[in-house]
């Protein structure tokens, strides 16, 4: 990603000008994870912010948990933060430069936040870092927005951007979404599908 915009996302954190944050887990990844029964899964978080959901994630006994932002400032304070906890690897880069394999990765408000010429893009990546039968699980906004980012969207649009790499289980119309994002939110479960023979 450009260095502009990394600046751009740096400078969020360090004026505190972070208007997307919930200050607390998402209630729809919290539930979600509540399920989940494979402590030891490989989950990735991109784009991950003050990590509120790994925080959970540690709480509940999950052991390999990573999570990558592009924002210095961020990555300083999740390290200091979750220190002595050795379950969290912590990294500071571009998600479309990362590499790894996971079972899991978690969205939530990082999508939103490219812009849209970068959604096929971001697409192929979640692609392959996933291992086979991996899946995305988390949170779209089902709105357009008139000052971006965030950059909205619409289950239509998903369904045709995700649908050649992913088999849908679940995209629904989220009901318990915080308030502020109540009737504008899609839940979302996409399994990496298998290779075409």
């Amino acid at each position: 990603m450009e260095n502009s915009n990394q600046t751009f996302w740096d400078n969020q954190y360090q004026n505190n000008t972070t208007g997307w944050d919930l200050g607390t887990i998402s209630p729809p990844i919290k539930s979600y994870i509540d399920i989940l029964k494979d402590k030891n899964i490989r989950i990735l978080i991109p784009g991950c912010g003050n990590s509120y959901e790994a925080e959970y994630l540690l709480e509940q006994g999950f052991t390999n948990i990573t999570v990558i932002d592009i924002a210095p400032t961020l990555v300083e304070n999740l390290k200091i933060k979750f220190k002595n906890n050795h379950n969290i690897n912590i990294l500071l880069g571009d998600f479309f430069e990362h590499q790894g394999e996971y079972d899991l990765i978690i969205e939530q408000t990082f999508f939103c936040a490219l812009p849209t010429e970068m959604r096929k893009k971001y697409v192929s990546k979640m692609h392959q870092l996933l291992a086979e039968e991996g899946k995305i699980a988390g949170l779209l906004f089902n709105r357009t927005f008139e000052n971006v980012p965030p950059f909205g969207g619409s289950q239509e649009e998903y369904e045709m951007l995700f649908k050649n790499n992913f088999d849908f289980l679940k995209m629904e119309v989220c009901l318990n979404s915080v308030a502020p994002r109540a009737g504008s939110e899609l839940w979302i479960e996409f399994q990496k599908n298998k290779p075409k023979k």
